[in-house]
């Protein structure tokens, strides 16, 4: 399945918890669902139409691109959306993803400040536009270079929290993220999937004051 073919959810096995409590549940998104519904019948399975008919008062906070995997917290109820929300808007969200890219990183790590706004004639792509493009900012680190794959192995951590942002940051510094059908990294078709997952999220509980780790184990 590409990013613009029809859409095939994979099947539904039953959530994958990684942290529930009356206010919260954070769960583990497979690749290839989408994180909301999208537009007609055939797209409205999704990972919070799943958690909701088992969690009726769990709301959409964030979202993940549909080809990556990863971490996604839904809050629960009005309030706790409100919190929520407002603590991802003042970036007291920590989010980490790893990502395998193509190539070998050079430096091993640095950041990327390129700002990105929609290509609309060729939606749902986004592009670098210095001029009318909304501040995005990407911090990059090597975990392993794979020499018999030319790929390596990459931490990523959105400052900023763009659509497509660390696709398209990566592809701009010339290591498209392997599986990526829209920024390059699939040319040679060698992956089943986008290698793009989010790892990690941690933040102080708004309920409770604790902080929280929490971690989605790696698929690849």
């Amino acid at each position: 399945m590409n990013s613009h073919g029809s859409y095939t959810p994979p099947a539904n096995n039953g959530l994958e918890l990684i942290y529930s409590d009356e206010f919260l549940l954070v769960v583990s998104k497979p690749a290839g669902l989408l994180s909301v519904p999208g537009r007609g019948e055939d797209k409205m399975d999704s990972l919070a139409t799943r958690v909701q008919a088992e969690y009726a008062d769990a709301l959409v906070a964030h979202r993940l691109d549909r080809d990556t995997s990863g971490v996604l917290l839904f809050p629960r109820g009005a309030d706790m959306h409100r919190r929520i929300s407002r603590m991802f808007e003042q970036r007291e969200m920590q989010k980490s993803y790893v990502a395998v890219v193509i190539g070998r990183l050079e430096p091993e790590q640095g950041e990327v400040n390129l700002p990105l706004i929609v290509d609309w004639p060729n939606r749902p792509r986004h592009m670098v536009d210095a001029v009318n493009g909304k501040s995005a900012h990407t911090r990059y680190k090597l975990v392993s270079y794979d020499a018999a794959t030319n790929t390596s192995r990459v931490a990523l951590e959105p400052v900023t929290g763009r659509t497509h942002q660390l696709r398209v940051h990566m592809s701009a510094i010339g290591h498209p993220i392997v599986g990526d059908t829209l920024y390059g990294g699939n040319a040679d078709g060698r992956a089943a999937r986008l290698l793009l997952h989010a790892y990690t999220l941690d933040f102080k509980h708004p309920a409770s004051g604790k902080i929280l780790n929490l971690v989605s184990r790696l698929p690849f």
